[in-house]
């Protein structure tokens, strides 16, 4: 690691190497390459003929070109960029140096951005194809975790304040959920991913009419062929000299609603840890703070949210990108944008890396739970000794006037003197409540007050997500390694 100059933490404790080389210049320039060649190839296909009526590009110059498409000669590129101070056109010089009888249809008819912008859809394309398989596995993670604990009661809280229980497994499944819809926009925006292809410098393929004198179904032709040599379904119908910046929009926006979900996520499991109810990971010779030994900081899901925070806020980029580009392009993307969408990338692969890791160890306190929940019951079991009541002759109006008058005496027990919830024992010594403290004791049962809790966390799994497992197997199994 050097020390003597600033290096993203990105790439140094968050991203992994798999989705750092995606957005390597090794990774960009070797891209570059595959095009050439899959332009030149389809020229030769389409029959692009030269002056004297013969083949303009031959199947020998396409081969030179693919015996070198990986051994970049990257001295020769540098030394070239800095004499003409163009990064396209030096490496075209370097891969002519290697291929002298290719190195004058190299780039025919192209503009820097057949390289540049196709590059860009492309390394988007397999970015999202990474998130997208570590997203599928902390579904798979969280949906077992779901299952496992769907009928364990706990105490819910609206407002952050006791409400009527749930059970844990109820409650991974709307963090569930979200990870789910944002699988779902991203699914999309990969069904939409087009190439540029190569539309020329104001995107009328002007160079290309030249070529092929005039004849459109080939320039046509061209891009489809284009596409379809570098994986793609279509290249985009219309474009200026650039493909539209709001596909950039679009992509950060998955990114976004993910890092959103992730935040959520992490926010819950900070409160559950304080709560000592559900804890993340904590290793065996982990410190979680320099002065107080006793600590077990929730520093993942710290780091999930601070994270998230950057991924969100990065979507603003793109959107002022995508605004401020003057009718067929102008360069004022450039410099914004090989900063916002890698380490946008970057920042949602280290915060799944992080989400796979948690989901993989959650440590669950059955006790803690199930105290604290029976701490509050009986305030949410009012309703249903009401009704007794009322079942057996009482009027509903005073039993509820005298519900309430007890619950706050409890209430106050519990917030002002610091005793135990005793308003089991107030009703039980109410005459108006015929029930004795054995029979209210008996009744308080978590599992006979969370609803259909359990059976929506089966049915969720087993019509929602146990689809989506099965489409996918082939890309389940991935573990993350958590640099710090």
């Amino acid at each position: 690691m050097s020390t003597d100059k600033y290096t993203s933490p990105l790439s140094e404790r968050y991203a992994s190497r798999e989705m750092q080389y995606i957005f390597s210049p090794d990774k960009k320039f070797r891209t570059w390459r595959r095009l050439w060649i899959a332009l030149a190839e389809a020229e030769n296909e389409l029959g692009l003929k030269n002056e004297e009526g013969g083949p303009a590009v031959t199947r020998e110059q396409i081969e030179e070109l693919k015996s070198h498409e990986e051994d970049i000669n990257y001295d020769v590129a540098r030394e070239r960029e800095k004499l003409v101070r163009h990064d396209v056109m030096s490496h075209v010089y370097a891969y002519g140096q290697q291929c002298p009888k290719a190195a004058g249809i190299i780039h025919l008819g192209a503009t820097s951005c057949y390289v540049g912008d196709n590059t860009d859809v492309i390394v988007m394309t397999e970015a999202l194809q990474l998130v997208r398989k570590k997203l599928v596995n902390v579904i798979d993670e969280l949906a077992k975790f779901a299952m496992e604990h769907r009928a364990q009661p706990t105490l819910a809280f609206t407002h952050f304040q006791p409400a009527q229980p749930t059970t844990v497994g109820k409650r991974a499944t709307l963090w569930l959920q979200e990870f789910v819809m944002d699988l779902e926009d991203l699914d999309y925006v990969l069904s939409t991913m087009k190439l540029l292809g190569s539309k020329g410098t104001t995107g009328t393929q002007a160079s290309f009419m030249e070529l092929f004198d005039g004849d459109e179904e080939k320039i046509k032709r061209l891009d489809q062929l284009i596409a379809e040599k570098m994986g793609f379904d279509a290249c985009f119908p219309v474009s200026g000299q650039t493909y539209s910046r709001k596909l950039d929009t679009r992509v950060l926006n998955v990114l976004a609603g993910i890092a959103a979900s992730a935040h959520k996520f992490s926010n819950d499991i900070r409160l559950l840890q304080h709560l000592k109810e559900i804890e993340e990971p904590f290793e065996k010779n982990q410190i979680g703070s320099s002065a107080m030994a006793y600590k077990r900081n929730p520093m993942r899901s710290e780091r999930i949210a601070s994270l998230s925070r950057y991924v969100m806020s990065d979507v603003m980029n793109g959107m002022f990108t995508s605004a401020c580009q003057w009718f067929e392009r102008t360069l004022d993307d450039s410099a914004n944008k090989r900063i916002s969408v890698p380490e946008g990338f970057l920042a949602t692969d280290g915060i799944l890396d992080l989400l796979l890791n948690v989901v993989d160890g959650l440590v669950v306190y059955d006790k803690v739970i199930e105290k604290r929940l029976m701490s509050e019951l009986p305030f949410m079991a009012t309703e249903n000794i009401m009704m007794d009541a009322v079942k057996a002759g009482g009027n509903r109006q005073d039993l509820h006037e005298e519900i309430r008058t007890l619950s706050m005496k409890a209430g106050e027990n519990v917030k002002m003197r610091g005793l135990d919830n005793n308003l089991l024992e107030l009703i039980a010594e109410d005459d108006k409540f015929p029930v004795g403290l054995e029979e209210l004791e008996k009744a308080m049962q978590p599992e006979k007050y969370v609803g259909r809790a359990p059976s929506q966390v089966k049915e969720f799994i087993e019509d929602v997500i146990r689809p989506i497992l099965d489409a996918n197997r082939d890309i389940l199994g991935v573990k993350a390694e958590i640099n710090v």
